[in-house]
């Protein structure tokens, strides 16, 4: 059995090739916004119409996906699709349709022949080619390996029930505020009134603040990967908190979780474990924090974020507030717990037998 995933490199077109992609991009954004006012079949090139009509059902199917919307050329970003018999690559290079041919910085091999690629173009105005490929999964975790528990928090971002696999909270945008302000600022001072063209220096400002805000962005997926490659391969059970860190943004702490990157070290973490064969359980974050995970004894208050020990006083047993959470997590995913409910009969469950957590 094979998995489909995408590869993604760095591309370095020439200034035709630039000109030419976005001149492509131009007539499939013109086909893309006929197919929204109109709502039925146009001419070429076809992947576009293909993508098109895909989106009215994803629109219902996937969540956070809104009906197909008219994309203007001052805020939406080129992105165009290839299918097999719209792109070759020789000699190290890709060859589009009509001609283009765009040198690749190939920093990994394909694995197989890729079915489709994506050309788009970032913030930054790099453009990447992101192919469509077939790979061998990964071999099956040894289950000699032991298991562990991850505790989502902000002021360390993951706490787990090894402290050899932590993840500190680095605060990469905290390091960049002061600098991406100042670009900020300097966008509001060259931003011309509505209605008129944007002048060169507000585009100029405006690339410095999106080169900032990527680098930080890029520094948190970096220590994300590493961070969950290390845990992958290290352990066969992984028990994930099913921490959703939305309500955080209306919090007085959303800008430091911002900065943690919550949401994107938990889907890596998941990612990478499921591609690598490993088992994850998601564990619903009730009553995680108030049950100790030495006698499954359950707090009768709720902990405040100002008490960071928890003390049992059921068995007396004491440890780190995210340390306890931890450790109840994975000793409840070792018991195959299923929902909220399930959570909270299970852990009940435990009290006399104890807790095999490490």
């Amino acid at each position: 059995m094979v998995e489909t995933v995408r590869y993604t490199y760095r591309l370095r077109p020439g200034r035709q090739a630039q000109a030419a992609l976005l001149a492509e991009w131009s007539r499939c954004r013109w086909l893309w916004n006929e197919a929204v006012h109109q709502r039925k079949s146009g001419r070429e090139p076809k992947q576009t119409l293909r993508t098109y009509m895909t989106s009215p059902d994803a629109s219902f199917t996937v969540k956070g996906r809104g009906r197909p919307k008219v994309k203007l050329k001052k805020n939406s970003l080129p992105s165009l699709e290839y299918t097999r018999n719209g792109f070759t690559i020789k000699d190290g290079r890709l060859r589009l349709a009509k001609g283009v041919t765009l040198p690749v910085v190939w920093s990994r091999e394909l694995p197989s022949d890729p079915t489709s690629v994506r050309v788009y173009q970032d913030s930054l105005g790099h453009w990447y080619a992101s192919f469509v490929v077939q790979r061998d999964p990964a071999a099956v975790a040894d289950p000699d390996l032991p298991g562990i528990g991850v505790d989502w928090g902000v002021t360390t971002t993951a706490t787990t029930t090894d402290p050899a696999f932590d993840l500190p909270h680095l605060g990469h945008r905290k390091r960049c505020a002061a600098a991406l302000a100042k670009a900020q600022r300097t966008m509001a001072r060259r931003r011309r009134p509505k209605g008129r063209p944007a002048s060169k220096g507000y585009q100029t400002a405006k690339r410095q603040a999106a080169r900032i805000a990527k680098k930080a962005a890029r520094q948190n997926t970096h220590d994300a990967r590493v961070w969950a490659k290390t845990v992958v391969d290290h352990h066969h059970l992984i028990a994930v908190e099913d921490f959703k860190p939305t309500f955080l943004a209306r919090s007085t702490m959303a800008r430091k979780a911002a900065d943690a990157a919550i949401g994107a070290c938990k889907r890596e973490l998941i990612d990478r474990s499921e591609r690598a064969g490993r088992k994850v359980v998601l564990v619903p974050p009730a009553y995680t924090t108030m049950t100790c995970s030495g006698c499954g004894e359950r707090a009768n208050l709720r902990l405040g974020l100002g008490v960071r020990v928890f003390e049992c006083t059921a068995c007396g047993y004491t440890a780190d507030r995210d340390l306890n959470a931890a450790r109840t997590i994975l000793a409840t995913a070792e018991r195959d717990r299923a929902g909220a409910d399930d959570v909270r009969h299970r852990i009940a469950s435990f009290r006399d037998g104890g807790s095999d957590a490490v």
